[in-house]
């Protein structure tokens, strides 16, 4: 998985940076799923029966994100946090 920090332009523009764009052409599609305070870029030639499962992990992510707002969060080192993959 890729992380990288980007901002939004006064015209509402988000750039991808460089070295992610490496497998998108120039005037892709794109759905932007929305969910709470979370959002999702995925490439519309890319849908298919996995789209349930990105839903998934949204709504994973979006709980977890909010486990560590309220502070419910659980700490885990590298190998607790591998082993609950699993759990997923």
């Amino acid at each position: 998985m890729d992380i990288a920090i980007t901002k939004m332009s006064s015209k509402g523009q988000i750039v991808i940076p460089s070295e992610m764009r490496k497998t998108i052409q120039k005037d892709e599609k794109f759905i932007i799923i929305k969910h709470e305070e979370q959002f999702i870029l995925k490439k519309v030639s890319d849908l298919d029966s996995n789209f349930e499962a990105d839903l998934e992990f949204a709504k994973k992510t979006e709980e977890a994100f909010n486990q560590y707002s309220n502070g419910t969060f659980i700490k885990k080192n590298k190998q607790e946090f591998i082993d609950g993959l699993d759990e997923w």
